[in-house]
């Protein structure tokens, strides 16, 4: 299992980090820990969960993921493994969050509350990296910075990060913290894959010349880079086949991960990966953790048996030619998610 350094820090982490989001909702506890279990012992030291998982988020369903998580922390020494979690962003945007009765937002009121609450359920006095889950632009980032320093200084946190952050709110970020002598964001994690590279636009270079580390979710595009929509098919106790079924906010996202543009491209992703005797899976997995600002590749799994064709990426290095074919489709089917 190849490693990399989180940002400027001193935590340096496993390539393909687990992420944990359906743990309590698609997964159940015991299949959980079977995909925790299996993915340790190939080497994976990299966790990442968050107060409002499981999703779509549930009131009753509330910080139920980071207590399976925290439960099989305990079958492992603290010290090998490392745990990132994530702090709601405000729930009057573009998301609402189960927790606090839906009245989430990035203070240090609810900053303080959540890693208290987080750092019960998972049954630790820390957690390695510490997230905003989405940001909000429309408050001051040094109250946001100043309670997560805070908690650097306390010993709770080792470093913070942010995730479904633009360029701009990185970069104000980065000045807040700069100006005011406060912990910065080591890591950033957003949204990337085959079927979304817009992060390659801007973020990309932010991370470069800014030594952000990218955590990128989703490298299997919800799931779609697996091909099991592939053809119009809607598999029962699929992601998005469920969206679909509960309609509003999770029907709109179905159709941002899974329309015509998102079907052509994998189907030809599918292609490049067959004649390179690899499954989709492996190929969209190997080609995020490939990219030079990205230092850990966050993915998902609802069954152990998903996590063998994960695993097949962790120690491969696709070809320049392989590289040239994705491209390739890149620029034929251009931001196939909109």
């Amino acid at each position: 299992m190849q490693h990399k350094r989180l940002g400027r820090s001193a935590i340096v982490v496993s390539k393909i980090c687990m992420g944990t989001m359906t743990f309590g909702a698609q997964a159940d506890e015991k299949m959980a820990r079977r995909i925790l279990d299996k993915s340790f012992d190939a080497g994976i030291n990299f966790f990442d969960t968050a107060e409002n998982y499981p999703v779509p988020p549930k009131e009753e369903w509330a910080g139920v993921t980071e207590e399976i998580v925290g439960r099989w922390m305990k079958t492992k020494r603290r010290e090998q493994v490392i745990i990132a979690t994530k702090v709601s962003g405000p729930s009057h945007g573009w998301l609402k969050s189960s927790q606090r009765s839906g009245m989430t937002c990035l203070d240090r009121h609810n900053i303080v509350r959540a890693i208290e609450a987080s750092l019960k359920r998972l049954d630790t006095d820390y957690v390695d990296l510490y997230q905003t889950h989405w940001p909000d632009h429309g408050a001051r980032y040094e109250e946001a910075l100043r309670a997560l320093d805070d908690l650097v200084e306390a010993g709770k946190v080792r470093i913070i990060g942010c995730s479904n952050e633009t360029s701009w709110g990185l970069m104000k970020s980065l000045s807040v913290s700069e100006r005011e002598g406060l912990a910065r964001y080591e890591t950033i994690q957003n949204n990337h894959s085959l079927n979304n590279r817009r992060f390659d636009d801007e973020l990309a270079q932010v991370c470069r010349q800014e030594g952000i580390s990218s955590i990128p979710y989703s490298p299997l595009g919800g799931g779609v880079l697996s091909g099991k929509y592939n053809g119009g098919a809607t598999p029962d106790g699929a992601r998005f086949s469920n969206y679909l079924k509960i309609g509003g906010r999770q029907a709109n996202m179905a159709k941002r991960f899974v329309n015509e543009k998102t079907l052509a491209s994998t189907e030809r992703f599918g292609a490049i990966a067959a004649e390179a005797g690899i499954s989709l899976v492996t190929l969209a997995t190997a080609w995020s953790k490939q990219q030079d600002y990205v230092a850990s590749t966050i993915v998902g799994a609802t069954h152990v048996d998903q996590v063998d064709d994960i695993l097949a990426a962790a120690d491969l290095t696709l070809s320049d030619e392989v590289l040239k074919k994705i491209d390739a489709v890149t620029k034929e089917i251009l931001y196939p998610m909109g």
